[in-house]
């Protein structure tokens, strides 16, 4: 219900834009704060030990997320001739890591969970650098873009929360238990209150211009996730695996992607593609997911 409850937000707030866009500022770094700290109450020893012992489905996976994506933003932003801050907010949409939606997503498609957890884990950890040097090297021709300042925000919105899930996972596994049932609705609270305050607060930009960034963003995620499944096929990686990668290629971080655009850029529409994209690629997945969950798999095994 995801994508239900996320398209429903935006769509209500477009109608009446008063009911969420009071949820900005820290509110929105407070929400993207909620669905890192879930992240790490989600991660276990036994994910960083699989990525050791399996390597090439996570760093083909990281290689297309970080080169394929970032790539496709810029190419899309100058075809299209997207105004310059939708230029730089859908530059910084791909230059994002893999959203923890994906995860969800991936085990509806009955493809690798397991490697989607890890993926989403090591596409984060990549992040914290990648994420600002990409944005200020494909980015600065539009606007400058302040690499270092978007690095301290990165360690503050992602390092610090998943650092501190992972701490009371194995500190305080009590309190972990039972906070663990209650972080996905929260997350999902978060995520869909995030998306509907943006595209609340720049109602009538979405409506003169949104056509032109509603097309940007499904080429960049269908894109993403046409590619995601390419590369490793051509690469001899079973069915599973190919879906795997696809779903954590195509579904970014947008929340993240939202918060970086608040904070380090002073134009407010900065943030417009990635509360778009969160919608998009939601309805993109899920749509790939129950496709592929109907249809019939090669029955490759998934790697333990």
């Amino acid at each position: 219900m995801f994508p239900l409850w996320t398209v429903l937000g935006a769509c209500l707030s477009l109608l009446i834009p008063d009911l969420f866009t009071w949820f900005r500022g820290i509110w929105i770094t407070s929400g993207l704060g909620v669905i890192m700290l879930g992240m790490g109450l989600g991660l276990t020893p036994q994910d960083f030990l699989r990525v050791g012992r399996h390597p090439r489905p996570v760093a083909i996976g990281a290689l297309s997320q970080f080169v394929v994506m970032p790539c496709l933003a810029a190419a899309l932003a100058m075809l299209l001739k997207l105004p310059a801050p939708l230029a730089v907010g859908l530059i910084l949409v791909g230059c994002c890591p893999g959203g923890t939606a994906s995860n969800v997503v991936a085990l509806i498609a009955k493809a690798d969970v397991a490697l989607s957890v890890v993926m989403t884990m090591v596409s984060t950890s990549l992040a914290v650098v990648l994420t600002p040097r990409l944005t200020e090297a494909l980015a600065s021709q539009y606007v400058p873009v302040d690499g270092v300042a978007l690095l301290l925000k990165v360690l503050q919105v992602v390092v610090l929360p998943v650092s501190v899930g992972v701490v009371l996972k194995h500190g305080a596994p009590r309190i972990a238990r039972r906070m663990e049932p209650v972080m996905p609705p929260l997350a999902v609270i978060a995520i869909v209150l995030i998306v509907s305050s943006i595209v609340g607060s720049q109602r009538d930009v979405l409506i003169d211009q949104g056509a032109a960034l509603v097309v940007a963003c499904v080429l960049l995620h269908a894109g993403g996730f046409f590619f995601g499944w390419l590369i490793p096929r051509c690469l001899g990686e079973p069915d599973a695996i190919r879906r795997t990668i696809s779903i954590e290629v195509g579904m970014q971080n947008s929340g993240l992607a939202v918060v970086l655009a608040r904070s380090g850029f002073t134009n407010p529409l900065t943030a417009l593609p990635g509360a778009i994209s969160a919608v998009v690629h939601c309805i993109i997945g899920s749509t790939l997911a129950g496709v592929w969950r109907r249809g019939r798999s090669d029955q490759s095994t998934p790697r333990p």
